[in-house]
């Protein structure tokens, strides 16, 4: 396996592989099932997303000045 080979791995954790999002992909075993510690809108976070820290997307646009 090549470095290459590693970052893709790597992009399918994502929600939105080569997108802005930071989200982490919902599954049966991190299903998308958390509210969103900013803005409290239920089932916006798995797991893994809360682990590392997240909010959900609307709110990182917000916060990073996307006014979505």
């Amino acid at each position: 396996m090549n470095a290459f080979d590693d970052r893709d791995d790597d992009r399918l954790d994502f929600a939105d592989p080569g997108g802005r999002s930071a989200l982490r992909a919902s599954s049966r075993t991190n299903p998308r099932n958390l509210h969103c510690p900013t803005c409290g809108e239920p089932n916006r976070l798995t797991p893994k997303d809360r682990r590392l820290g997240y909010q959900c997307d609307a709110c990182a646009d917000r916060a990073e000045g996307m006014g979505f």
